[in-house]
């Protein structure tokens, strides 16, 4: 019999694990046969480990991980994935924003032999600022990185052992882990749900976190900043000739005289722009390449805790 662990990182979530651990036991574990939940605790300032722990004590099936402190969600995740012991994984977010039962159908699909089952984002309740966002950010991923990204995104994946050992062995930071599945190539199904608002609790997903997202998923995964820094500059190039031709012309035919120190000014002062737009974009591939020659992992786990049944 086929086993599933379900990976579930934690962040601030002491008001609704309870609740999804029910939700998960009223709903979908007496339809899973053999199954364990890896809840990963991502240093988390709140009592969520006191949570965790009284959960663990209620069901066998369950570990607890805590991290040495905050590393991400992706690093959060990839913890789960390291100590989980199923034959596949399916990640699961706290907030309680989309179904369980979307777990049951994830798992049939991997059973019919998808390595990769993606949950993609059909609807979604949210503001209007984070739709907005959502839906630019997967438009120039789908564009500039990777053509397969779903529209709606997808927050939640499940994952054969096989696809599990790539991603531990990748050992990439920096990084977007649904990239880093998409770009493994495995066969992959998708199953669309509906994302409800949240109801419990606060999200913690800040305007920071979602820029870096979006430096990781393309710096990580594309050339295009590079290629675009010397395109921009050719364009300049030829911009100024044709400016210096214009105004020798305009200087031998009509007269003019040739504008002093304000254009001067101008043409500096927005030539140094984009020499330090793109100073800063070769310092980002520098400091990337250098924080992955350090070798550090990109999670450091404190402490686990199993059943004695599981140990």
């Amino acid at each position: 019999m086929s086993k599933i662990s379900i990976v579930i990182p934690v962040y601030w979530n002491e008001d609704t694990l309870m609740l999804l651990y029910d939700d998960l036991k009223s709903k979908i574990l007496g339809q899973l046969g053999a199954y364990e939940i890896v809840f990963v605790d991502d240093g988390s300032g709140d009592k969520s480990w006191e949570v965790m722990e009284r959960i663990r004590k209620q069901d066998d099936n369950v570990q607890c991980v805590k991290l040495s402190r905050n590393f991400g969600e992706h690093s959060a995740i990839l913890a789960g994935l390291s100590v989980c012991t199923g034959d596949c994984a399916v990640t699961k977010q706290a907030d309680l924003q989309e179904d369980s039962e979307i777990i049951l159908e994830m798992y049939e699909s991997w059973k019919r032999g998808n390595k990769v089952v993606l949950a993609v984002r059909e609807e979604r309740e949210d503001s209007f600022a984070t739709k907005l966002f959502a839906g630019l950010y997967y438009k120039i991923v789908q564009k500039c990185v990777n053509k397969n990204m779903p529209a709606g995104g997808c927050d939640c994946y499940l994952l054969d052992r096989q696809v599990i050992r790539t991603l531990l062995n990748l050992d990439e930071k920096n990084s977007s882990l649904t990239l880093q599945i998409l770009w493994a190539g495995y066969q992959t199904d998708k199953i669309y749900f509906h994302r409800k608002a949240r109801e419990v609790g606060k999200g913690r997903w800040t305007l920071a976190k979602k820029f870096k997202l979006v430096l990781d998923s393309v710096i990580s995964f594309s050339y295009i900043p590079i290629r675009l820094m010397w395109i921009v500059g050719i364009l300049f190039f030829i911009f100024a000739v044709i400016m210096g031709i214009d105004v020798i012309v305009e200087w031998f035919t009509v007269g003019t005289p040739i504008a002093g120190w304000p254009s001067l000014m101008c043409v500096m002062l927005c030539s140094s722009g984009l020499i330090l737009l793109m100073l800063g974009m070769l310092g980002e591939y520098i400091w990337r390449t250098f924080d992955a020659a350090r070798k550090r992992p990109p999670f450091i786990i404190d402490e686990i805790r199993k059943s004695s049944k599981t140990e």
